[in-house]
């Protein structure tokens, strides 16, 4: 097992805001950074920077679609999600 790896995927996810980015991807796929801002109320640059954090942990994708770009969750994301309903 590769544990730096794990420690990089973990602290993709380990901040309640990308959690909640997360979960808002669940609920509404394909959603760019300014969306994603403005649905929880936060700072662009913050925002950019959550989404970055996610992609480098292989929770997001990002897709080109003309002038903006799109996030989805990976199935990892989806996974993660799940795993975190079990710790409520």
């Amino acid at each position: 097992m590769d544990y730096r790896h794990l420690e990089r995927r973990v602290k993709g996810f380990s901040n309640h805001r990308r959690i909640q980015i997360l979960e808002l991807l669940r609920k509404k796929p394909e959603l760019s950074v300014e969306e994603i801002s403005e649905e929880l109320r936060i700072n662009f640059k913050t925002g950019s920077e959550h989404i970055r954090r996610l992609a480098i942990a292989g929770l997001v994708l990002k897709r080109n679609a003309g002038h903006s770009v799109r996030h989805k969750l990976t199935r990892r994301a989806s996974q993660v999600l799940k795993f975190l309903r079990t710790l409520e």
